[in-house]
C-alpha cells in the first residue's frame, strides 16, 4: 500500500469569506476550512480594520485538502465557478479592497497550476469580461474572529445567508455533486 499523500492548504478570496467557507466545506476531500484574512500589510488586523480598506487585507478561506481526493485545479475551478473573477474589489453588494478575487499561492506549483488555468479560462472565453483575478504569493494569514467561522452552518435562516450564500452552495450542489461528501 502507497503512503497517503500529505494535505495542502490553498488560500484563496472572492468576496465574502462566509460564501467560500460554506461551498468549500462540502466538497470531497477538504479536511477543514478557516475563514481569515490575507493580501494586506497590517499584522493582526481585525474585522473592523480590514473592513475599513485601510490594511490592504481580503477576505479569504483558508482551505485543508486532500490532493489526492481532490486537487489544486480542481479547487480552483470550483473558486471560479461559485464568484464572480471579473469585478474588480467586490461581489455583488459587498464592495471594497476587502472583496477582491484572489488566489493567495504557497509554491511554484501552486502559481503555475492558477496560472494555467487562469489562461485557459480567458482562451476559452468562459466569462464575458476579463479575469482580475490576483495571483501573489501568501505572506501571511490571520484567521478571522471565532464569529466567523463556521457562520453559515451556525445562521442559516440569517437573512444574508439566505439570500447571498444559500444560492451559491444550492450552484455548487448542482454543478459539482460528484464532488461533494454527501449525495446533493
Amino acid at each position: 500500500m502507497m503512503p497517503s499523500q500529505a494535505n495542502e492548504t490553498a488560500t484563496l478570496g472572492g468576496g465574502c469569506f462566509w460564501c467560500l467557507e460554506a461551498t468549500f466545506e462540502l466538497l470531497n476531500g477538504v479536511e477543514k476550512v478557516v475563514n481569515g484574512y490575507a493580501g494586506g500589510g497590517a499584522p493582526n488586523p481585525s474585522y473592523e480594520a480590514v473592513c475599513s480598506g485601510r490594511t490592504g487585507h481580503a477576505e479569504v478561506v483558508q482551505v485543508t485538502f486532500d490532493p489526492s481526493v481532490i486537487p489544486y485545479r480542481e479547487l480552483l475551478k470550483v473558486f471560479f465557478s461559485i464568484h464572480d473573477p471579473t469585478t474588480r474589489d467586490r461581489q455583488g453588494a459587498d464592495v471594497g479592497t476587502q472583496y477582491r478575487s484572489i488566489i493567495l499561492h504557497q509554491s511554484t506549483e501552486q502559481k503555475e497550476a492558477a496560472q494555467k488555468l487562469m489562461g485557459e479560462i480567458t482562451e476559452q472565453k468562459v466569462f464575458d469580461r476579463p479575469l482580475v483575478t490576483q495571483l501573489e504569493p501568501l505572506r501571511a494569514f490571520f484567521p478571522a474572529e471565532d464569529y466567523h467561522q463556521g457562520y453559515y452552518r451556525r445562521n442559516p435562516r440569517q437573512g444574508y445567508c439566505q439570500a447571498i450564500i444559500s444560492p451559491k452552495v444550492a450552484k455548487l450542489r448542482k454543478q459539482w455533486a460528484a464532488r461533494l461528501k454527501v449525495p446533493a
